[in-house]
């Protein structure tokens, strides 16, 4: 049985494997945090945390202190391809939100590409998340695997106490309500931008108008739905 444990990062060898890691998933050109930030940010009070398999770093979590001690800012989560399957994505979200518990903060925000079915799947229908904020080209120009495509954002709203946020981490699943938004997402998005970036680009701009037009109506995102792969609002 493989050997799987959630800790924080410990000295300048790990910052610089996380740093390696970021490097690794992100691609060429995208810049990672660098390993002496993140120690700094540890010291005053930021999250850096590793998933570790036979005790090597193969997934990190690194949360970022905010202007109200109560919410944390979840700004990276990364796990090695060859990491895939141990579920170290999410239960790195788990191990933050105990991490948080813990200090007393209560609510962690993130951001994350509104096209990325496995992140919507992930964020939304697995941790109980919900958004109602879309930021527009919020990186700007990015490069690696975001390179050619404006870099959108959805600002995800964690509540670490909510009902249904309780319910998943005890493995309690049920489907949110609320109306489906007619947009699958893709499949694959890397496999679409290396097709054909103008398909995703026109992709792109149908679901900023569709949910920038609802979240303005008061709407939040608050399921979704793997099977169509499209989001639930309400």
């Amino acid at each position: 049985m493989t050997e799987i444990s959630f800790r924080d990062l410990s000295g300048m060898a790990e910052f610089r494997a996380a740093e390696d890691l970021q490097r690794a998933v992100w691609g060429a050109g995208d810049q990672p945090d660098p390993a002496d930030l993140m120690m700094v940010v540890q010291g005053l009070g930021g999250l850096v945390g590793g998933a570790f398999v036979a005790g090597r770093l193969m997934g990190y979590i690194f949360g970022l202190p905010s202007r109200d001690p109560a919410v944390q800012h979840s700004h990276r989560l990364a796990v090695l391809p060859d990491a895939r399957g141990f579920g170290l994505g999410i239960r790195l979200k788990w191990y933050q939100r105990d991490w948080c518990l813990a200090r007393g903060i209560s609510r962690v925000e993130w951001t994350y590409d509104p096209l990325r079915h496995i992140n919507a799947s992930l964020n939304i229908h697995r941790l109980g998340a919900q958004s109602g904020r879309y930021l527009v080209d919020y990186y700007g120009e990015m490069e690696g695997i975001n390179r050619g495509i404006a870099s959108d954002r959805l600002l995800v709203d964690w509540r670490l106490d909510a009902p249904q946020v309780a319910a998943r981490a005890k493995g309690e699943m049920s489907e949110a309500e609320g109306v489906l938004l007619p947009l699958p997402l893709p499949d694959d998005l890397d496999m679409l931008l290396a097709q054909d970036r103008t398909a995703a680009s026109a992709l792109r701009m149908k679901l900023r108008a569709a949910l920038q037009e609802r979240m303005a109506e008061g709407a939040r995102i608050v399921g979704f739905d793997r099977a169509s792969r499209c989001y639930r609002l309400a």
